[in-house]
């Protein structure tokens, strides 16, 4: 399903104003019934404690009592709505960057492959936490002073320095961090990259010994993020340690400012009283600045990643959907560039089949072949020409109506966690459970399904790992032609296949030529060009010869002995 090209997260961000209006209104009330408290005290000292009326303290308490219960209640409404907006962004971005994700890996872009996901948890825990009631109470912090002010300009002026001086202790937090943690988060992300790498490749570790190798630059890796990180973190906690101070030195100050003036008889005590307790409320989001910094600096970072990946990448556009094609390739001069490649892979590649024809495509290693077969099923866009299915390019299908029209079994065979049936129904909404018979059937795994412990519904576990790799190959062969696909690419089919399994897919294949299905098989070995009708030599990433195998086939053995008596000749003169 194409995704919404314009969704990014200032979009999504735009679709909750609402919510943000009324978290803003919420925090207006919170803010004047924060002043309960100070004018509460004020009463109590100024009224009560000289009129000695214990009528005017119980009525003073149960109206404070009543006014901070509602300002709890707006508390508690406005962190919930703030949780609520993080799970609604959630739910708006996540299979949208999930799915630009998953392009920029097809692209070649495997180093992004979940960090935008955890940049979209950091942006939602951001606004799960305490960060945004800071950004909404700090528009507050002049109207607290200023009734310090009117107190007395004496009392407003040491709580505006205090302002200050927690606003520079801020703005150094920032500025003394800032690098630091940007690049503790990337040596962090690229040492995790390496561990998962090293991971996916246990076996060769295990294998080889190298795991202490390994281990060595992942804890390199690993310490130098952690030094980074180790040195912003110390810089921070350093200016929260004096943010603590001079807060409680401003409580002091206050005090002892509003006692000098009450000694004068210029202030009363309340008054003293009222506006230490407003300067602490103040202050209070300047102080939460400076100890949230990190967490709004990495969720700042994170917002301009994610923005940055999706407005770059706009993902495709939805598209007119076609006819079921039958079968009829064309592909037409091209050229063809693989993701972070400087030159091109194949040149000028040209051919044609009809509905129901198959064919073999051989060559050396490095000739293109696996290049080709990407290109036949859409994972990659040709840099030139055009590959054309019934008429139409495929870049002008719709991607998941192509989709379910081809089938492709890769050389690097990958499942996924879950039953056989879902696998090789593709993890489809709306799998057919006789078209995934139908599917085993025809790849000749059937019988191997039923022998396993629960058959259809047996659990493969990650990438399959529960099963052989012949196993796998064959599972990925019923993957591959589950809804009858008009178009079957197979890279290096047999590769992992035993004598039985070689014949299983020549098999496969003739029944697809019988339901007049168009197949293409990349092979080394021979026995998978077995059932083919017409050859494809590819040398150089050119086309070296095209057409009837009975033709094609005697000429490339020609070749190849001619070559291997001209090797034996040279290594024999150099002896």
């Amino acid at each position: 399903m194409p995704h919404d090209a314009g969704r990014d997260v200032n979009t999504a961000l735009r679709v909750c104003r609402s919510a943000f209006l009324m978290i803003g209104a919420f925090s207006f009330f919170i803010n004047l019934l924060a002043l309960t408290v100070p004018l509460y005290m004020l009463q109590v000292y100024d009224r009560v404690l000289s009129s000695r009326s214990e009528a005017t303290l119980i009525a003073l308490t149960i109206l404070a009592g009543a006014m901070l219960l509602v300002m709890g209640m707006l508390e508690v409404v406005r962190s919930r709505m703030l949780v609520r907006i993080g799970n609604r962004l959630d739910r708006d971005l996540n299979a949208r960057v999930f799915t630009t994700v998953f392009e920029r890996s097809v692209q070649g872009f495997r180093g992004e492959r979940v960090e935008a996901l955890r940049d979209l948890d950091l942006i939602r825990q951001f606004l799960a936490g305490s960060g945004p009631f800071t950004l909404f109470d700090a528009p507050w912090v002049p109207f607290y002073l200023g009734v310090v002010f009117l107190f007395h300009p004496l009392l407003g002026l040491v709580a505006a320095t205090g302002a200050v001086v927690l606003l520079v202790l801020g703005l150094l937090n920032e500025v003394l961090t800032r690098r630091a943690l940007h690049q503790s988060n990337r040596e962090a992300f690229a040492a995790y990259a390496f561990a998962d790498a090293s991971l996916r490749n246990a076996e060769v570790v295990k294998a080889m010994a190298m795991l202490p190798g390994i281990q060595r630059r992942w804890i390199e890796r690993h310490a130098g993020a952690l030094a980074l990180q180790a040195r912003a973190s110390d810089r921070s906690g350093a200016l929260l340690a004096c943010s603590k101070a001079v807060r409680m030195f401003l409580q002091v100050a206050m005090l002892g400012a509003g006692a000098m003036l009450a000694l004068q008889q210029i202030i009363t005590p309340g008054v003293m009283i009222a506006a230490s307790i407003l300067m602490g409320r103040g202050l209070a989001p300047l102080e939460q600045g400076v100890a949230s910094w990190r967490q709004f600096v990495g969720a700042r970072s994170a917002y301009g990643r994610l923005q940055k990946l999706l407005t770059e990448n706009a993902g495709p556009t939805a598209r007119l959907r076609l006819p079921r094609p039958q079968g009829f390739l064309s592909v037409e001069n091209i050229v063809a560039m693989p993701p972070g490649a400087s030159r091109p892979v194949l040149k000028g590649i040209t051919f044609g089949l009809v509905a129901g024809e198959t064919l073999g495509v051989i060559g050396p290693s490095a000739a293109g072949k696996s290049t080709l077969a990407r290109l036949l099923v859409g994972i990659w866009p040709p840099y030139a020409g055009a590959v054309r299915l019934e008429g139409a390019e495929l870049l002008h299908w719709n991607g998941d109506d192509l989709g379910r029209h081809i089938g492709y079994l890769p050389q690097d065979v990958d499942l996924f966690a879950g039953t056989v049936a879902e696998n090789i129904s593709r993890f489809y909404a709306d799998p057919d459970p006789a078209a995934i018979v139908d599917a085993a059937q025809l790849a000749g795994a059937h019988e191997l399904i039923l022998g396993l412990p629960d058959g259809y519904e047996t659990q493969i576990g990650e990438n399959g790992s529960f099963l052989s790799g012949g196993q796998r190959q064959r599972l990925a062969l019923a993957r591959a032609l589950y809804g009858s696909p008009c178009l079957v690419v197979l890279d290096e089919p047999n590769s992992n296949l035993d004598a039985a399994g070689d014949q299983a897919l020549t098999e496969a294949i003739l029944k697809l030529k019988r339901k007049q299905t168009t197949v293409i098989v990349m092979a080394h070995r021979p026995s998978a060009i077995t059932a083919v009708d017409r050859l494809l030599l590819l040398r150089e990433g050119k086309v070296a010869a095209f057409g009837p195998k009975d033709e094609i086939l005697p000429r490339v053995t020609r070749h190849v002995a001619a070559a291997t008596e001209s090797h034996i000749a040279v290594v024999g003169s150099r002896g």
